[in-house]
């Protein structure tokens, strides 16, 4: 097995996966490319058995590491940079790349960075509001059916970061923001953004996402964030302020 320096940061994360079987066999497939960090978050069928048959009994101790969560925010946290996986593709699929390109990127930023490599159910994938947690969205390219098994997605990604383990990569990374401090960040700017009437109060959302969309290129790190969220809450003391100091003016007037 070639040396895995930068994988222990690299996690697989299954996002509602409808069959043990395919648990396993994502599983089995990330071992044979040197990925051993796996998450499941709210699977319809979590059957040990299953899952251990697709995977091996070899891997009996890979399965009983796999982290569960029951949903996704609090799954994913803890993560620095958040790639989602789509076979859909539309105008509200942002920072579309393709698995080579993604996988250089993943390996440079896992020196100093937990990144999550996001699937999910076999289905359906994931959902708009699903990507808004992730930083890159990654699209495998096919021929007329589009549509992979879970685990040969899985094996398709990590068989590219295997590769590009391989090439030279960056002496330094940056350690950026981490999905908690992200959305955060994201709850104070939107509340800062209603209060001062930026945000158009029927659909807030939408503007939401193009933000979200604008900080993901941005790949912000936590002293940035930091700055931002401080930005916000100066503009909250100053908004405060002036409307304070216009009722006492009106109340001196009366």
């Amino acid at each position: 097995m070639a040396e895995n320096r930068n994988f222990d940061n690299i996690t697989i994360v299954l996002h509602k996966p409808r069959y043990p079987e395919n648990i396993g066999a994502a599983v089995r497939a990330g071992y044979n490319m040197g990925i051993t960090n796996f998450c499941v978050i709210a699977p319809d069928d979590y059957d040990k058995n299953k899952i251990l048959k697709m995977a091996t009994h070899s891997l009996s101790d890979a399965v009983e590491g796999i982290q569960q969560y029951d949903n996704l925010k609090e799954a994913l946290s803890p993560f620095h940079y958040i790639v989602g996986t789509t076979a859909r593709l539309g105008k509200h699929r942002y920072n579309l790349t393709n698995p080579s390109q993604i996988a250089k990127k993943i390996i440079s930023l896992s020196d100093q960075n937990k990144i999550a490599v996001l699937f999910g159910p076999e289905d359906r994938g994931l959902t708009n509001e699903n990507l808004q947690y992730c930083h890159s969205v990654v699209n495998i390219p096919t021929a007329a059916f589009s549509s992979l098994n879970l685990a040969q997605a899985v094996m398709v990604i990590c068989y590219e970061l295997f590769k590009a383990q391989k090439s030279d990569t960056p002496s330094h990374t940056p350690r950026l923001a981490s999905r908690r401090e992200l959305d955060e960040m994201y709850i104070q700017l939107q509340e800062i953004l209603a209060r001062i009437s930026f945000l158009n109060s029927q659909n807030p959302d939408h503007w939401m996402n193009n933000i979200r969309s604008f900080f993901a290129r941005l790949e912000l790190r936590a002293r940035e964030v930091s700055i931002i969220r401080g930005i916000c809450r100066q503009i909250n003391w100053y908004a405060e302020k002036k409307f304070n100091d216009g009722l006492n003016q009106k109340n001196n007037s009366i």
